[in-house]
């Protein structure tokens, strides 16, 4: 796997990671959506520079225009319901793309600190030989994408696999370089270094899914 962590570069990205994470801002919904949004359209513009592009003709008023255009056939993938902000920054530029949405969540039994990923829900496009794109706001354990990526696997064999992440812990981004094929890239604006006993990021920010749509009662 190839991991680009972008908070190793000054860019206008560590604003809006400042926001999401600062709780001054991040009580504001929307513009806490809007932020997440926002690093998905960065992440997804870095992304873009390592794709496959073929020379076009374009037809202008006064005119012919090459100019190199992506080739890849991307399918974007969220994990509900956190997600969703970061796939919409990604659709503002891949707007051609396919889409696929995807539940995972955490089913705590007896011990509040345990838990296994549940999914109930997916919707997918066929993946066979294309780009899957596949985005989660939040990287704790890993555990999430993991079973995301093994629930798409029917749908067939992508040629590459690209992980989208607002912030990661260095456990979850161990633990995906481990169990994803060596043709994935991790995309990721900032790396904490802890998850505290109930597998949440240190500092982090919180509940990702709760500060972008409300509080949800727990299963």
């Amino acid at each position: 796997m190839q991991l680009h962590n972008l908070a190793e570069q000054n860019s206008i990205l560590n604003r809006f990671v400042s926001e999401i994470r600062n709780t001054k801002v991040q009580t504001d919904r929307m513009r806490f959506r809007k932020n997440i949004e926002r690093i998905g359209e960065v992440l997804g513009y870095e992304m873009s520079k390592t794709l496959n592009y073929s020379e076009t003709l374009i037809e202008t008023p006064l005119g012919a225009s090459k100019i190199l255009l992506p080739k890849n056939e991307i399918v974007l993938c969220s994990i509900l319901r956190a997600g969703v902000p970061l796939h919409y920054g990604l659709l503002n530029y891949f707007d051609m793309a396919d889409n696929a949405f995807i539940s995972a969540y955490r089913h705590h039994k007896s011990n509040p600190e345990s838990f296994e990923i549940i999914v109930e829900y997916l919707a997918c496009p066929s993946i066979e030989g294309k780009t899957l794109v596949l985005s989660d706001t939040m990287l704790a354990t890993g555990q999430s994408l993991k079973a995301a990526y093994e629930a798409l696997k029917p749908f067939g064999s992508p040629i590459d696999i690209h992980l989208v992440c607002a912030i990661g812990s260095q456990t979850g981004v161990d633990y995906v370089s481990k169990n994803f094929p060596d043709n994935t890239h991790l995309w990721i604006a900032a790396i904490d270094e802890t998850l505290n006993s109930k597998s949440y990021i240190v500092p982090g920010l919180g509940d990702a899914g709760d500060l972008a749509f409300g509080e949800k009662l727990q299963h």
